[in-house]
């Protein structure tokens, strides 16, 4: 079995897909936020 080097994985793919979910979730936050206040304001 081949010996593991920390340090050598190529990670790119798994930190474009951890990025994206970042945005989404600072996306949706954010919108929430909005939906929140916007209910806040007309007293639904």
């Amino acid at each position: 079995m081949a010996e593991h080097e920390p340090g050598t994985m190529d990670i790119r793919v798994q930190e474009k897909t951890f990025d994206g979910f970042i945005k989404i979730a600072t996306r949706s936050v954010i919108a929430i936020i909005v939906c929140l206040i916007l209910l806040a304001i007309v007293g639904a």
